[in-house]
């Protein structure tokens, strides 16, 4: 495990390193101006040219990157151009905000997609499974946009169930994580079908059943296990996308995540907080998977976490 940990931990410090040198140049040859636009509209050609100079943009490439670079050793992001705040502090007041979301979305993803695949699988062929899977397939092909206006629409303004948006209490997160949910459930549910397909097919489903154990116990401790480790998997993609934010939820709810924090950046050409966002995805997504991979040995022991 020690071996294992460290070699992962250190494809993920190439890895972050690649990442930032790629949105690095990639937001270095961006056409538009970053002092043009804290200027603004009416400045001089003298104003822009002495914010590009006070913010470092007339330097080289490789000078502005090697500044980056050591800055982001000593675990500085740098500082906001638009909002003149470091963005430490500022990904750091979104973090829970995009936390309370990730956590919900899950649970309502694996809740609606887990019960589905499972039923489907245990109704193999029948009309109850072809239902489902017709349902899993709606979910995985509406838009994000589309599903969120549409549960806008019906419990915010139609019902009035749930406020149209903001964020402070549990009524706020229930339709967007529910948004998020539902295209994951339909992922979900076909992913745990096919694996529940396969492992009721197995001996030792046929050998439970020989010995008389009860057909939702053969289903949920013996079936339900073994075809988890695809949604494992799968679980620990999920951490790092709605870690690195929901951008399309998060604007139809006016949620304030890091996904909101980071649209808001590309309008304002907010070079620093976009590449503080990048990298905490990229670590979010490191992560994400690292949890997985550790989590699948305890759920299936025939596993081992080679280096």
């Amino acid at each position: 495990m020690p071996r294992y940990l460290a070699s992962r931990l250190g494809q993920a410090l190439l890895l972050l390193v690649g990442v930032s040198f790629v949105t690095f140049v990639l937001l270095y040859i961006l056409p538009a101006d970053p002092a043009r636009q804290i200027a603004g509209r009416s400045a001089t050609p003298e104003t822009v040219a002495a914010i590009r100079a006070q913010l470092g943009l007339d330097q080289p490439f490789h000078v502005q990157y090697a500044r980056y670079l050591g800055n982001l050793v000593q675990g500085d992001l740098g500082r906001s151009y638009a909002q003149k705040t470091d963005v430490a502090e500022i990904v750091a007041s979104r973090l829970p905000a995009t936390l309370l979301l990730m956590v919900a979305a899950i649970v309502f993803e694996l809740a609606i997609g887990l019960t589905i695949g499972v039923v489907a699988a245990v109704k193999q062929g029948s009309r109850t499974d072809h239902a489902t899977m017709l349902l899993s397939f709606v979910g995985v092909s509406t838009p994000q946009f589309v599903g969120g206006i549409l549960l806008l629409y019906v419990f915010a303004v139609q019902l009035d169930w749930f406020p149209v948006g903001g964020y402070g209490t549990w009524r706020h997160v229930v339709l967007p994580a529910l948004t998020l949910g539902l295209l994951g459930a339909g992922w979900y549910s076909r992913m745990s079908r096919s694996a529940m397909v396969d492992v009721m097919r197995r001996d030792f489903i046929r050998t439970a059943r020989a010995k008389g154990a009860p057909e939702r116990r053969v289903v949920l401790l013996h079936a339900l296990r073994n075809a988890a480790l695809p949604v494992i998997a799968m679980i620990g993609i999920d951490i790092g996308l709605f870690m690195s934010g929901a951008v399309v939820v998060e604007s139809v709810y006016g949620w304030p995540g890091i996904g909101q924090l980071a649209w808001q950046a590309i309008q304002q050409v907010d070079i620093p907080i976009i590449l503080g966002v990048t990298l905490v995805a990229a670590v979010a997504i490191i992560a994400g998977n690292l949890l997985a991979d550790l989590v699948a040995p305890f759920v299936d022991p025939r596993i081992r976490l080679e280096r």
